[in-house]
């Protein structure tokens, strides 16, 4: 076969027009086409990058915020703990104060109790003692008894102080010099006339005597000189016994 250089000619021609048209109206929509596709896919890979950037800005905050949270957490948990622990001191505090003082309260109400108690058994004793006394007393009352008694009030005027003299004679008038001594049994001759002797030397002015037997004085004596009294007789001590029984009881 032989080479025709005009067919060969006509061939490069043909082919350089085939390229001048494809190239002026195929290959530049197509390049075009494909450079719109290259931004747009470009544009997205741009986007998608901004999108991922933006998402590990966001994991990042997020991991952030995550951390903090948990920080909080855990601080906000032992600021709790703290406060519930002292809540906790607090109540444990006030419930021993308070157990303390129930117990004291009981303590106490245990103690008044027995001593209530023990108040009873001594006032029942002390009753009881009392009725003895009377009792023997009552028995033993005589006049031995009485002429004791009787000394115990002489000396009770001898140990009468100078204040006291001084306002018994100021409150006596001449109308109260008259002294009217009782006593449970008949009195001695000689016990009469040191109890006039004394109450004369005493008031300092002479006093008549005037004796009584008041056999409900049991044992003793009864000296009353206008409105002043001096006693030291078994009744009044018996019943001066028995109030204070009774006050004590009463208290």
């Amino acid at each position: 076969m032989e080479l025709s250089w005009s067919t060969f000619l006509l061939e490069i021609i043909n082919f350089l027009v085939l390229v001048w048209i494809l190239k002026r109206f195929f290959y530049r929509p197509v390049q075009s086409v494909i450079a719109r596709r290259q931004q747009g896919i470009e544009q997205r890979l741009a986007k998608a990058a901004e999108m991922e950037s933006s998402a590990q800005e966001l994991q990042q905050k997020y991991q952030g915020r995550l951390e903090q949270w948990r920080g909080e957490r855990e601080q906000a948990r032992e600021s709790l703990d703290i406060e519930l622990n002292a809540e906790r001191e607090k109540r444990q505090a006030a419930l021993q104060r308070e157990l303390a003082q129930q117990r004291e309260k009981a303590a106490a109400m245990e103690r008044r109790q027995q001593q209530d108690q023990q108040r009873k058994l001594e006032l029942q004793a002390l009753e009881q003692g009392s009725e003895f006394a009377a009792r023997l007393l009552e028995q033993a009352a005589g006049p031995e008894l009485e002429q004791r008694l009787g000394d115990m009030l002489v000396d009770a005027l001898e140990d009468l102080d100078d204040v006291r003299l001084q306002q018994l004679r100021a409150q006596l008038s001449e109308r109260d010099m008259v002294a009217e001594v009782a006593s449970a049994f008949p009195l001695a001759a000689e016990l009469r006339q040191r109890i006039a002797e004394l109450l004369r030397e005493l008031l300092q002015r002479e006093v008549q005597c005037h004796y009584v037997e008041d056999p409900e004085l049991l044992a003793g004596l009864r000296i009353g000189i206008g409105g002043w009294e001096l006693d030291a007789n078994l009744r009044d001590e018996l019943h001066g016994f028995a109030h204070l029984a009774r006050e004590l009881a009463g208290a």
